[in-house]
């Protein structure tokens, strides 16, 4: 069966991971606290500092909400209300041009090419499915939002657990060997593979670690959909 639908991570596949994590992830950081408490009384942040002390375990004032969120982003932690949460902060930076959208330049080239030849594309990271559309929205060559036909996040499951992608598959209606998944990670791919997905392995940097068992390519100009 060819190709259908091409589902893709972020880090290290359309984009640099040393933009999520010295650019993304310290900009958060630096304005959690304000924005918590700038922002306390609405529906949303309410929301996911009820959800951090569910987490928790614990009942959480603001401040202790801040250091708990402030510890997550150090340890990196794919928790969906830090997940949210950052997504909420960047919209406020992208907004004020404080932050654009990072992609490598053969991203927007082949996702258009893709788009072009009929492909579905969606996105599955561990970012909020709002983060998603703010890096895309936002990027270094402009709008690529209209290209996607759908996002996924956290709240799909972890990226590194088959019933995720079976999940994924279930929403997009198609079978695993009509999709191709794209990630830098061994252990993603591997999940995805188990539920029936067709796989490559970005290898952008000497960051990623290769798995051999899964075809590789450098760029997307390697990629094989077929």
């Amino acid at each position: 069966m060819t190709i259908q639908a091409i589902v893709t991570d972020i880090e290290g596949t359309t984009s640099s991971i040393d933009f999520v994590h010295q650019t993304l992830f310290p900009y958060a950081k630096q304005h959690l606290r304000a924005f918590l408490h700038a922002h306390a009384g609405d529906a949303e942040v309410q929301a996911q500092i009820a959800a951090t002390a569910a987490i928790e375990g614990r009942t959480l004032s603001l401040d202790e909400a801040a250091d708990v969120l402030e510890q997550w982003i150090a340890e990196d932690r794919k928790l969906t209300p830090l997940k949210d949460l950052q997504g909420l902060i960047w919209a406020q930076g992208y907004a004020a041009g404080a932050l654009t959208g990072h992609v490598y330049a053969d991203t927007p080239v082949f996702l258009k090419q893709w788009h072009a030849a009929g492909l579905r594309l969606y996105v599955y990271s561990s970012g909020s499915e709002a983060a998603q559309k703010l890096i895309f929205g936002h990027s270094d060559f402009g709008d690529l939002t209209p290209l996607f036909s759908g996002y996924f996040d956290t709240r799909i499951g972890a990226k590194r657990d088959v019933a995720s992608y079976r999940t994924i598959l279930e929403r997009i209606a198609l079978p695993g060997e009509a999709v191709l998944f794209l990630s830098d990670i061994g252990e993603e791919l591997d999940a995805a593979r188990a539920a029936g997905l067709k796989t490559c392995q970005l290898i952008r940097d000497a960051k990623a670690k290769p798995f051999p068992a899964h075809p590789q390519a450098r760029d997307f100009s390697e990629v094989v959909v077929g």
